[in-house]
């Protein structure tokens, strides 16, 4: 078997079960990273390619983008990473370098060719998978390399907005909808030391959000309960993909205050200027973080023992491990070690 053979699960048209699959990548680029997949996170924008909910997906898909594992092979220009090293990879694998977001460092919005790593790029249900070197970020010694792939998807982008919009432990910070993103928000959040209230639609989460570390759990969906949070948020990270009261929310702001989204909504947000004006109010959206944010996180992550609460399937078992996300049964978040023999 040559070295640039890639062994994968792949989905050969949408909707289809993944199944076995190799192909030969080409010679490994001056600018790019090997690395031997160890663990890899599953997660709903794997399931949206697989399926082309987003219409740009190619077949065969390889997906997976929240992995971990060892630099295999080093291209000649790849700098500041070591065969052996332990590594992650998360949404992207690749940015153009050269226009003015890349080197502003803001790589996450590169104008040029930004590659996903899932997209038009084979990903980590694979026993190997290639990134440019500043997207493969060194994974500290502190945390753990099972729960630590979903910090480089969800992680990052309940992380980056906190960064964004500048908020310290003086802040109250709501998080709507507590899944893979949202309950790793509250654990960082918690570390942050801010005060924290959950919105979810199942209340029978509430102890357990409690140890997490929220300080209040609200029902996302009672607009009396709602009306009990009027001006209290200096920021509100939204994961969810569903329809809500968004002027509602929007209420429960404190002066310039804003609701962030980091889920996609199903239908456009009506926004009432005047709730914004009369409050230096805003509504803000991201994508997941530049290079810099990835290595800030796991250092963070590292510091107050912050680890994703997982649970894990062998990759051998990708098609069970995909129903069970689908079941909404997940807590909170899947991971598969790589079984390739």
């Amino acid at each position: 078997m040559s070295n640039n053979t890639i062994r994968a699960y792949a989905a050969k048209e949408a909707g289809a079960a993944l199944e076995a699959y190799e192909f030969d990548a080409g010679e490994l680029q001056a600018h790019q990273v090997e690395v031997k997949v160890e663990y890899c996170g599953l997660c709903h924008s794997d399931i949206s390619v697989l399926d082309n909910d987003w219409g740009v997906s190619s077949y065969p898909v390889v997906a997976g983008h929240e992995i971990i594992g060892t630099v295999e092979r080093l291209g000649s220009e790849a700098k500041g990473l070591k065969v052996g090293q332990r590594v992650g990879i998360g949404w992207t694998a690749e940015s153009c370098e050269a226009c003015d977001q890349c080197i502003g460092g803001q790589q996450v919005l590169c104008t040029g060719e930004q590659k996903p790593t899932i997209i038009g790029h084979a990903g980590g249900f694979a026993d190997k998978v290639r990134a440019g070197w500043q997207w493969v970020i060194p994974l500290p010694e502190e945390v753990n390399p099972e729960s630590a792939g979903p910090l480089l998807c969800g992680g990052i982008t309940v992380f980056d907005p906190i960064l964004k919009h500048d908020i310290q432990a003086i802040h109250h910070v709501g998080v709507i909808g507590i899944g893979g993103l949202g309950h790793i928000a509250i654990k960082l959040l918690k570390a942050w030391g801010c005060e924290i209230t959950a919105f979810t639609s199942n209340l029978d989460k509430t102890d357990e959000l409690k140890v997490m570390g929220a300080d209040h759990v609200v029902n996302s969906r009672d607009s009396e309960a709602l009306k009990s949070q009027v001006g209290k948020f200096d920021l509100l990270l939204s994961t969810v993909n569903v329809t809500l009261d968004w002027s509602s929310y929007l209420a429960t702001l404190a002066p310039n205050g804003s609701v962030h989204l980091l889920g996609i909504p199903l239908e456009p947000i009506p926004t009432p200027a005047p709730m914004l004006i009369s409050g230096s109010k805003s509504i803000s959206g991201s994508p997941t973080g530049s290079p810099l944010a990835l290595r800030q996180l796991l250092k963070f992550a590292a510091r107050k023992n912050i680890a994703p609460q997982i649970e894990l399937f062998p990759m051998s078992k990708i098609n069970d491990a995909i129903a069970h996300l689908k079941s909404g049964k997940v807590r909170y978040r899947v991971v598969l070690k790589s079984d390739f023999s």
